[in-house]
């Protein structure tokens, strides 16, 4: 009975799409496939018999399919992430383990404070790493259609994790879409870059914090962090700043950033490092906060490709070393409604502003349509989605 409700879930939403597939094979027929792929590469049987209950979980299916009612502001994303008892807990946690973080930082670079509010954001310093089967969770993902190839391949290198004994199988939990620990690592992460720093054979994300934090100061190392960099600071624009100059495409060196009147928040001159380059950033559009972004930002981007949390993680290494708080957030932000969003995307495509298809998620194509929109108005060209450009369109 699951299988057939399951299956009208993923028929159902996808029906435009079917056309072009077969009608998809019956779950467990799917697994002995996938047993048989796992065998060909050397996975245990003993491993394998952990897929003997295995069965497509309609939750997951239903957290994937999922839309929020609103996009979530930067103020709001921040907000929840950055609060005084996480700051101090924080703090408390860099004391505690002053030791074997500075051990790792001489290994990878990588400084505590920045090992710190990685543990914070992805797990909340462990005590949230997600409560569903990861085996269960790639299953269901892999045999729905739309990414199986991606969540087939991580399974796959799950089972491996298993059969090379680094954790059992009725251990490895996650959340929902297979992000492992307390790192919050899919599969193929862990089985290139985790790392076993404890010596006892195993690398454990769950549980030991030398792997936990080897292995994120490998993973950030190995992706282009420079321990003698910051990630980037609060900066102040001037009145007249060409805001077709924000966002991760755009890099110049600080001294020409300098040079274009870019202070920090006090109106100091912003410091300049030969060699070195940033983006502006915008989080909140033109009437929010700006921020020089360097090459550590773009590193925690690699982490998780958001510019909300690659701010907030800087955001909170910064504020425990004892940073200010961002001094440019907005007092009222507005959310965008999903269905906002749509509409500003077909009132964009209806003025010859290619957004894509309404689909009410701002994404690069929705950003370059609103910069050019924005351009043709003479208004601040900051590619930002608010209900004050829908009114405009709608004049």
């Amino acid at each position: 009975m699951f299988r057939v409700l399951f299956i009208a879930v993923f028929f159902s939403y996808f029906l435009p799409d079917l056309q072009a597939q077969e009608l998809a094979p019956d779950f467990a027929e799917w697994l002995e496939g996938l047993r048989a792929e796992a065998r060909d590469r050397g996975i245990s049987e003993a491993t394998l018999s952990n897929l003997d209950a295995i069965q497509p979980l309609e939750r997951v299916i239903e957290l994937d399919n999922s839309q929020p009612e609103f996009v979530e502001t930067f103020t709001r994303y921040l907000n929840l992430r950055v609060t005084q008892n996480q700051i101090a807990r924080g703090q408390a946690l860099l004391r505690q383990h002053e030791v074997l973080l500075e051990q790792v930082q001489r290994r990878y670079g990588v400084q505590p404070h920045y090992l710190v509010a990685f543990w914070a954001i992805e797990s909340n310093y462990g005590r949230s790493t997600g409560g569903f089967s990861v085996l269960e969770a790639l299953a269901t993902l892999a045999y729905d259609p739309r990414r199986a190839d991606f969540f087939r391949a991580q399974l796959l290198v799950a089972l491996q994790i298993i059969d090379d004994g680094h954790i059992q199988a009725e251990r490895m939990s996650g959340s929902w879409a297979g992000a492992m620990g307390q790192l919050q690592f899919m599969p193929n992460v862990f089985h290139k870059y985790g790392v076993d720093g404890d010596a006892d054979g195993r690398i454990d994300i769950w549980n030991s914090l030398p792997d936990i934090f080897h292995s994120a100061a490998n993973f950030l190392s190995e992706s282009g962090w420079r321990g003698d960099e910051r990630w980037g600071r609060e900066v102040k624009l001037p009145d007249d700043f060409d805001y077709s100059l924000t966002g991760t495409a755009t890099r110049k060196s600080l001294e020409r950033w300098r040079f274009l009147d870019i202070t920090l928040v006090n109106g100091d001159p912003i410091p300049t490092a030969a060699g070195m380059e940033a983006s502006v950033i915008l989080p909140a559009g033109a009437q929010g906060p700006a921020f020089l972004s360097y090459q550590n930002f773009r590193t925690t981007m690699i982490y998780n490709p958001s510019t909300f949390y690659a701010l907030t993680v800087g955001h909170l290494a910064d504020r425990l070393m004892g940073g200010e708080a961002i001094a440019g957030l907005p007092e009222n932000e507005q959310a965008m409604s999903v269905e906002d969003v749509k509409l500003l995307q077909e009132l964009l495509n209806s003025r010859g502003f290619a957004s894509g298809r309404p689909d009410g998620r701002v994404g690069r194509q929705t950003r370059a349509a609103i910069r050019a929109y924005q351009k043709s108005q003479g208004l601040p060209q900051d590619g930002h989605a608010s209900r004050v450009l829908i009114e405009s369109l709608e004049q």
